[in-house]
């Protein structure tokens, strides 16, 4: 795989994860394997490639692959503003959680507690939910940045369907800091444009 292929493969599980919160935030729903894929790569510490965060496939984030390609294209009628808006909060929300040491170290603490749940309720489980939540509440919801959803208030004020918003916002910031591992910077969706959208095609069609 090429650094622009696990670039992208970053870059689509960033918008997955904003796809994924957008259909809460409207319908109280998600899609069950996406969301599965992306709360365990929050619990993927130590992958040997950037494909094995997702799973070992591209499967379950085709859907952000496909709205980041919609993005890269300029296919403005294929794109999701809010999904769109919410990719690109969640890139500069963890610029602002990076320059944060002490918040990284209660985030690592926390996922350990996480860790232990998944394996006695299994991952979608509502405690889960409910922890990965509250991580995301007492840590990212305290910097300067805060991602606001827009939805349906009969769903937003359920307190179960918040923290599944917040865990997907999690696993949002766990792609937005892969690809920055991976070299990605803002700048490169708009210089590295080609390159990028010619790796998601390489993938998707793969």
């Amino acid at each position: 795989m090429t650094g622009y292929e696990e670039q992208a493969l970053a870059l689509g599980g960033i918008f997955e994860a904003a796809i994924q919160v957008d259909k809460l935030a409207r319908s109280g729903q998600y899609a069950e394997g996406p969301a599965a894929c992306l709360v365990q790569s929050i619990l993927e510490r130590s992958p040997a490639t950037t494909l094995d965060v997702y799973g070992g496939s591209h499967h379950q984030i085709r859907g952000g692959l496909q709205a980041l390609e919609a993005m890269l294209e300029r296919d403005t009628a294929a794109l999701q503003r809010d999904a769109l808006r919410y990719a690109m909060n969640l890139i500069a929300l963890e610029r602002q959680l990076d320059k944060r040491p002490d918040m990284l170290e209660v985030l690592g603490q926390r996922l350990q507690q996480v860790e232990n749940q998944v394996s006695h309720f299994g991952l979608l489980h509502d405690n889960v939910m409910a922890a990965l939540g509250g991580a995301y509440q007492d840590t990212l919801s305290t910097l300067r940045l805060r991602i606001q959803v827009h939805g349906d208030m009969r769903h937003l004020q359920q307190p179960d369907i918040a923290n599944r918003i917040r865990a997907l916002l999690l696993a949002g910031i766990r792609s937005a800091r892969l690809w920055r591992q991976l070299g990605g910077h803002r700048w490169q969706l708009l210089l590295s444009r080609r390159k990028l959208l010619e790796a998601v095609r390489t993938i998707l069609n793969g």
